[in-house]
């Protein structure tokens, strides 16, 4: 209960900040609005010219990239963490958030939110609705639930992923520039994975994880039954890597010896 006060106090802080400059956030909601148009423009040109790709129908991708903008809003607006580096280590705030009686990764992540970014979310469900209604899906009453556990299981495999990732700032002096790779790597789970080779899919399934972001449980939902066993195993690859994470976070946090010389 400590810690979901606590969570609530930042909210509450991070609101009254943003809604003094209510512009600045209207535009924010406008370039997401517009950039996600732009990746849907973009599926929509590709099947201009084609009626399936690799199997896949034009509404099926549709689906699956508006799944994807759901756990993928979320993580944008909870686990913001792409500066980890240059702010925390290279600046040495990191110092002063381990001077607080709280975990110092639930620090950097209040530290860092951008709950407009959960307008993302809004838009993927829209998306979705679109598409399964295109495409007359038959939902049971249960599938909701199965819903917000794929969408947990994506946030937790994004969270995880990006979290290990900064914690090379602990093991490395230098600054290092893989997270922006990793971002643009990311976006490869919002398409089928069977229509990469087989390294990459063998990657993008095991090792950067994030066709459990989108593909494997929208798959569930477009009754694909030969990725159902993927679909399930989401919020478990999600746990795991999420843990596995925090587990490297405090042994990074361990090796930190503070900024400076």
């Amino acid at each position: 209960m400590f810690y979901v006060s606590i969570f609530f106090q930042y909210v509450a802080q991070y609101m009254k900040t943003r809604l003094q400059y209510r512009v600045d956030v209207f535009v924010e909601l406008i370039s997401d609005l517009l950039l996600q148009a732009v990746n849907l423009i973009f599926i929509l040109v590709v099947f201009g010219h084609t009626d399936l790709l690799n199997g896949w129908s034009r509404d099926e991708i549709i689906f699956i990239y508006g799944f994807f903008l759901v756990p993928y809003a979320i993580f944008s607006a909870f686990f913001n963490i792409w500066d980890f580096n240059e702010r925390y280590i290279v600046k040495g705030e990191f110092d002063r958030v381990l001077t607080r009686p709280i975990h110092s990764l639930f620090q950097v992540i209040l530290e860092r939110i951008e709950l407009e970014s959960l307008f993302g979310a809004v838009t993927g469900l829209i998306v979705m609705f679109y598409a399964g209604a295109r495409m007359d899906l038959q939902i049971s009453w249960y599938d909701p639930f199965l819903f917000v556990l794929f969408v947990a299981g994506g946030v937790l495999v994004y969270a995880g992923t990006f979290i290990m990732i900064a914690c090379i700032s602990f093991f490395a002096d230098a600054n290092t520039s893989i997270m922006p790779m990793m971002y643009n790597i990311g976006n490869y789970g919002r398409y089928p994975v069977d229509i990469y080779n087989r390294a990459i899919r063998f990657i993008l399934t095991w090792i950067l994880p994030f066709a459990f972001v989108g593909v494997y449980p929208a798959a569930y939902f477009l009754k694909k039954t030969e990725w159902y066993a993927y679909s399930f195993l989401t919020p478990i690859i999600g746990a795991v890597f999420f843990i596995l994470s925090v587990l490297l976070w405090n042994a990074g946090v361990k090796r930190y010896r503070g900024a400076g010389n």
